[in-house]
């Protein structure tokens, strides 16, 4: 029974928001839109509303009470931002907004990211377990609660995985890939290199002429001296 309530408060979160986004970028009623996305929170009423009856006729609590106030605490932990990125993806998409931007990836400004992450978990967290405590004391009856306090200490676990998670990237930032590196400067010298090698070796060649020239010369010269010699 208390399950088809979560999801039906689900649902309806994501009718409420698509409703007030509708009217406010189509319709261009946004005072309307306005009083629309701030109905969202009543779906939570509405639920704490039906947990508290079901316990209070009588019923052990099960795993359906813990979703119903780790829901609670997602609502309202979560619920501006969620709402804050709707909203920009659905101007983007049929209002003519401009792009929304994706959350950093790399150094600090993603480290900040996922401490602001964890900082909504840990909100949700609180307000999960200060209701599982709150129907704890409501029943009165630690037979009819166990279920309740196994959902605060897996509460607890997954406030602490994103806050770890956050850490991390703290202590060991993801680093920005570098950036493309210019063309290798050996390739793009290539031919002038070529060209200054050409060069190099028509000058090595001109003077090992030039030395045959010489050596040329010198033999000639002797010769003459040894015909004057014998004559």
């Amino acid at each position: 029974m208390l399950v088809s309530v979560v999801v039906a408060c689900e649902v309806g979160f994501w009718v409420l928001l698509a409703l007030g986004l509708v009217v406010r970028y189509v319709l261009r009623l946004r005072k309307v839109s306005n009083v629309v996305l701030a109905s969202v929170p009543v779906v939570d009423v509405v639920l704490l509303a039906a947990t508290v009856a079901d316990l209070r006729r009588g019923a052990t609590a099960d795993w359906t009470h813990g979703l119903a106030a780790a829901y609670i605490g997602f609502s309202v932990a979560y619920g501006h931002y969620l709402v804050q990125w709707a909203d920009r993806h659905f101007a983007y998409r049929f209002a003519g907004g401009p792009k929304p931007a994706k959350p950093p990836r790399y150094g600090s400004a993603r480290a900040k990211h996922e401490w602001k992450l964890a900082g909504m978990t840990a909100l949700a967290a609180a307000i999960a377990l200060t209701l599982l405590q709150g129907a704890i004391w409501m029943v009165g009856d630690a037979s009819r609660t166990e279920a309740l306090s196994e959902t605060q200490v897996r509460t607890l676990y997954i406030a602490g995985i994103n806050g770890l998670i956050a850490l991390t990237y703290t202590l060991w930032p993801k680093e920005d890939p570098a950036p493309p590196q210019n063309p290798d400067l050996d390739v793009y010298l290539g031919p002038d290199r070529e060209q200054e090698q050409g060069q190099g070796q028509g000058q090595g060649q001109g003077q090992g002429h030039e030395k045959e020239l010489e050596q040329g010369q010198g033999q000639e010269q002797e010769r003459r001296k040894a015909d004057r010699f014998l004559r």
